[in-house]
């Protein structure tokens, strides 16, 4: 930090000129990728990479930024690639800002803010165009690409070795619980998704409905569900109460699973344990009489990816399970006593391997805490006043 400071005290000691992204870089549109062959160039999708082709949409370094979907997952690359249409790329004028210091930047923005959509999460670039980031010079901006490179290296290492130990503990729970679940010895009837509660797809209220959006009932969405929560009682925001009773919408609260049914986060399920309602990238099962409630929830878990892979057969860019498709999933249910006692035996060890309160995911999620701490530190500057973009 002391040289960081010693360079901004040097080269801007009034502060740092802070630009809209539209003044540093052009943002640019992905295209279709299927009329491509297979190749060694990754293609892009705001997921992440979705399988590689024979041509390349850019060659040089770009920071890829997600338009529709997954909005906090911004992408540093160096190699050649293709990116389809639900996310950008840039092109870079480095000449005022490292494409590394940019990408470090983007992140610490936190562009999910910036959602333009009620619906599935979106940007444009009108709205990236117009952020302003902080544009130090580029002796101070390689200093901080500097640092942060270093320190990423080392936390990466020892990151590595809490999730190569959580990744074990991991398979051996997956595998005990599966062992379960799906077990030779076990007399099971088969009944799809629909046969075992109700199923509902959420909604989004409308930007124009700003009365909807106050103190009330949990307003859930993919972001507010973690992999390996089994309950949720609070999300980010929250709509009124009346504005969703005079609407008749969905009301969901302890005998309903929550789950995801859109994009690389397809798949996610979650118990709301206070009265929730939810928007239409979530399904939700009011659960019969004849169900464990966590059964059931161990049981979706265990076929997250089965439901990626349905979604992905619909031939969208981004994986989707819309509700007719979700309800003919098949479920084996044993009778509900011994449901009782499986979900009862998964639990426990359940609880050792994905409680995020304490053992190696906490100690993970702490390191990740400290190090976003540790860059938005190097990142924040004072402005300079008098600075025109």
């Amino acid at each position: 930090m002391s040289k960081i400071q010693d360079l901004i005290d040097e080269l801007c000691p009034d502060g740092i000129v802070y630009k809209p992204i539209e003044k540093v870089a052009k943002i640019k549109n992905g295209r279709d990728y299927k009329h491509l062959n297979s190749g060694r160039y990754p293609v892009y999708g705001s997921g992440g990479v979705m399988t590689h082709v024979d041509y390349f949409i850019y060659d040089k370094v770009s920071v890829l930024i997600p338009r529709k979907g997954s909005l906090g997952n911004v992408y540093y690359q160096k190699d050649p690639f293709w990116v389809v249409d639900t996310i950008f790329y840039t092109q870079i004028d480095e000449s005022q800002i490292i494409p590394k210091y940019f990408y470090h930047v983007l992140i610490k923005a936190k562009l999910a803010e910036y959602n333009q959509a009620g619906g599935v999460p979106s940007l444009t670039q009108k709205v990236l165009n117009k952020i302003k980031i902080p544009v130090p010079p580029l002796e101070v901006q390689k200093e901080i690409v500097r640092i942060l490179d270093r320190f990423t290296l080392l936390e990466a290492e020892l990151e590595a070795e809490l999730e190569a130990e959580l990744e074990a503990r991991r398979k051996q729970y997956a595998h005990y619980r599966d062992s379960l679940l799906f077990s030779d010895k076990i007399k099971y009837n088969y009944l799809n998704l629909s046969e075992v509660g109700v199923i509902s797809t959420g909604k989004t209220p409308s930007k124009l409905e700003s009365s909807a959006w106050s103190e009330g009932i949990n307003f859930v969405t993919p972001s507010d569900i973690r992999n390996g929560q089994k309950y949720i009682s609070s999300s980010e925001r929250t709509v009124d109460k009346e504005w969703v009773f005079n609407k008749n919408w969905k009301v969901v609260k302890d005998n309903s699973i929550l789950v995801t049914c859109i994009g690389a986060d397809m798949g996610k399920a979650v118990i709301p344990t206070q009265e929730s309602v939810f928007n239409q990238q979530i399904n939700s099962i009011e659960v019969s009489d004849n169900v464990d409630i966590e059964y059931l929830y161990y049981w979706l878990v265990s076929r997250r990816e089965y439901m990626l892979r349905l979604g992905r057969k619909n031939g969208s860019t981004m994986p989707i399970l819309n509700k007719t498709n979700f309800s003919k999933i098949v479920v084996n249910l044993p009778e509900l006593w011994l449901q009782r006692k499986i979900s009862k035996q998964i639990s426990v060890f359940d609880a050792l391997v994905n409680d995020i309160s304490s053992g190696l995911p906490a100690e993970i999620a702490a390191r990740r805490k400290q190090y976003e701490y540790y860059r938005d530190q190097l990142l924040t500057f004072k402005e300079l006043e008098s600075a025109s973009a």
